[in-house]
């Protein structure tokens, strides 16, 4: 059995069946699902160590992304696999848990696959040079960058956007409104992540608009799921806490958020404005329609690649892209009805 027999017993092209073995996004699920219930079914085994051994050349780009059930990568993805193919090049994907390595992943990768260099969508914030001795091409970390580690910025490239000022303005968007009393979503406010970050930007926020921040409206999720930001969002809503308003470190949160509060029957934005970061696509489409800072994901995507191909062949170094959200205006904020 043959890859143009998996094809043939498909009905697709031999580029489609390698596509979906090397894990490409740009197939569908239903031929995706084919393809691999064919190859299940004739016990096919595709030679990709005979391919690699007489391979002169590798034209791999490998990417790692970290938290397989993030909305917010989809686009991003696209794009990037868009770009590298548009480059000649060819787009290997892994997918990993929110708590897996994505270091080791790469790793392993870059081996298996001979790649000349990684994209890492999402990751820890705080590596060393230590765990980095594994990874030996150059690779840039997509959405994300080495806040809280000890890694020299010669080392790696990042793009993304500057997670605390971001927080600052959304913040001030409430504080605009005429909103005091203004509450935080987060996952944690102390794990060396976006969280904090955001979190970070929160607490500036009140403080130059004169407002000490009261922990009592930091509601903890612990993660980044909607069902934690669900479980949050409620569990402030029965505590009694005062507040007008909510900024969310993320759109999916605050979506489910937004859920949680009109189940305990506050409403969106009459007594609660929600406010956060993100700009998924979903968000435009729930009621009240989110009011959210947008990151650029298609620049994000089309930077990253541009980076790591230039370090590649040779045109220039590592180097570090701040790019800048913007305010879609939704209808989930309005001023209080009582301050």
């Amino acid at each position: 059995m043959t890859i143009k027999d998996i094809a043939r017993l498909c009905g697709v092209s031999v580029s489609t069946v390698s596509r979906v073995l090397n894990d490409r996004p740009d197939v569908s699920p239903a031929v995706r699902e084919q393809v691999w219930k064919t190859v299940r079914a004739s016990n096919y085994v595709p030679n990709t160590s005979a391919r690699d051994l007489v391979k002169t050349s590798s034209d791999a780009i490998g990417l790692v992304v970290r938290g397989v059930s993030n909305p917010f990568y989809s686009d991003i993805i696209k794009v990037l696999g868009r770009e590298i193919d548009a480059a000649g090049y060819t787009m290997v994907m892994q997918q990993i848990g929110a708590n897996d390595d994505e270091i080791a992943r790469g790793a392993l990768m870059e081996r298996e696959k001979k790649l000349r260099g990684l994209i890492f969508l999402g990751g820890r914030w705080d590596y060393s040079a230590d765990e980095l001795g594994t990874v030996t091409v150059p690779f840039v970390c997509c959405s994300f960058t080495n806040t809280f580690g000890s890694l020299d910025r010669g080392r790696y490239s990042s793009v993304t956007i500057e997670d605390d000022l971001a927080a600052e303005r959304a913040v001030r968007e409430l504080v605009r409104l005429g909103h005091r009393r203004i509450a935080c979503l987060v996952a944690e406010t102390d794990d060396r992540s976006i969280s904090e970050l955001r979190y970070h930007g929160y607490l500036k926020a009140l403080r130059e608009a004169g407002i000490e921040p009261d922990p009592a409206l930091t509601a903890l999720a612990g993660g980044f799921n909607m069902s934690d930001g669900y479980a949050a969002a409620a569990k402030l809503a029965d505590s009694g806490a005062d507040f007008t308003a909510l900024f969310s470190i993320s759109d999916a949160m605050a979506i489910s958020a937004i859920k949680a509060l009109s189940d305990k029957g506050i409403d969106v934005p009459g007594d609660c404005s929600v406010i956060a970061i993100d700009g998924l696509a979903l968000s435009e489409y729930i009621r009240p329609t989110l009011t959210t800072l947008c990151q650029p994901m298609t620049e994000m995507a089309e930077q990253s690649v541009r980076i790591l191909l230039d370090v590649i062949e040779g045109r220039a170094g590592n180097r570090h892209l701040i790019v800048e959200p913007t305010l879609r205006a939704g209808a989930s904020i309005a001023p209080p009805r009582r301050k």
